[in-house]
């Protein structure tokens, strides 16, 4: 049982036993500022508390604490090495020095909206989402362990974003984008990207093991990563992310000429090509940087006079066009490694309307005209 004592005015002292060691109790003081039902409410929350086994010591748990505690314990162990990089670098560069000082059951809601509001001054919608969807996650976790009695992040409503409007090229800008990257080193994966709808990562970590050229089809079985200034190579995120896709003849007629390219490369330095070796290598085998391939592109872009173009608008543009050429949505989900067909029609909705009047012109095809003078029955 805990003890209330009067210290001065508006100010109240908590005695309450936390345990026991060696038979010796154990005791917590805590000073309140406010009126006595203040106090007693606290006290009350640490009788609570410990009933329920949580240590003394978490009414003086900072943000920042269990921010890293959390991460350290739970995020590790239950979630992939790139998802905790990313918790990571949220929670260190932005979440910490914002709201990291502020005790854990001293969070309010209200706080954590003025930071939103401040963070979206300098950082766009979709990435202070994701400052919410971490923040939320982490104070759901302390919940659960009994931390707090309810998770003030779900008080608070995260900036809404507007869909981005992506970029994608038009079979005549493929050409000319394709016709300016001839002599780029980089022409093989551009062509690739464009022809598969492969994520950068994707395309980097390919293996020559993993093109079946007689076959015609392509395994993604590993990715490659920059982070912090170092490349590695890791598995698919997800189940939907490792995958065999089909190739076009072309791209395989293309790629079969490619390989007896770097099969000579590296006979001429004494060395055979192996399944294990790259497909996109700097030289024999060393690893591209994302970085660079992205800049590069963006300059042959640019260069080609079509503007600011991604690397990632080729696996948009892929998509575009095999929508356009009547390719079902469930086939090209899969090839595009989506987790759901709903994602990938809500993703290229705005190109789906734009087929309604193609889809109109071949029903007008397919059905008969009206005839007129024909007395109704209807009414």
């Amino acid at each position: 049982m805990g003890h209330l004592q009067k210290r001065a005015k508006g100010s109240w002292q908590i005695c309450i036993c936390s345990g026991y060691v060696r038979g010796k109790a154990i005791r917590h003081h805590e000073t309140v500022r406010g009126t006595k039902k203040e106090a007693e409410r606290r006290m009350r929350e640490l009788e609570s508390s410990l009933d329920k086994g949580v240590p003394i010591s978490v009414g003086r748990l900072t943000v920042a604490e269990h921010l890293n505690s959390w991460l350290a314990g739970y995020v590790r162990t239950a979630c992939s090495p790139r998802t905790a990089e990313g918790y990571q670098s949220i929670i260190e560069r932005h979440l910490i020095p914002e709201i990291g000082h502020i005790q854990l059951r001293q969070l309010q809601p209200q706080a954590i909206q003025s930071y939103y509001g401040r963070a979206v001054e300098r950082l766009s919608a979709r990435s202070v989402q994701h400052h919410h969807r971490v923040l939320s996650q982490s104070l759901k976790y302390a919940v659960r362990q009994g931390y707090l009695g309810r998770n003030p992040a779900e008080l608070v409503t995260a900036p809404s974003s507007r869909k981005r409007v992506m970029r994608t090229l038009t079979p005549s800008e493929v050409e000319v984008l394709l016709e300016e990257a001839s002599g780029d080193r980089f022409y093989p994966i551009y062509y690739m990207a464009i022809s598969s709808g492969l994520r950068q990562a994707e395309l980097l970590g390919l293996r020559w093991r993993d093109l079946d050229l007689d076959l015609l089809s392509i395994s993604v079985s590993q990715v490659l990563y920059k982070r912090g200034g170092i490349c590695e190579f890791k598995e698919p995120k997800t189940e939907h992310s490792r995958r065999r896709i089909a190739m076009t003849p072309k791209l395989a007629l293309y790629f079969k000429g490619y390989r007896k390219e770097r099969e000579l490369l590296y006979l001429e330095r004494g060395n055979v090509l192996g399944l294990d070796d790259l497909v996109f290598a700097n030289g024999e085998d060393k690893l591209i940087d994302p970085g660079v391939l992205s800049h590069t592109f963006s300059r042959i872009s640019r260069q080609a006079g079509l503007g600011r173009v991604r690397f990632h608008d080729l696996r948009h543009t892929f998509a575009s066009l095999m929508l356009l050429r009547g390719a079902k949505p469930k086939v090209i989900s899969e090839a595009l490694g989506h987790a759901s067909v709903a994602f990938t029609m809500d993703t290229y909705s705005h190109i789906i309307e734009g087929m309604q009047e193609d889809a109109m012109a071949l029903l007008d095809e397919v059905l008969p005209a009206g005839v007129n003078g024909i007395k109704s029955k209807i009414g």
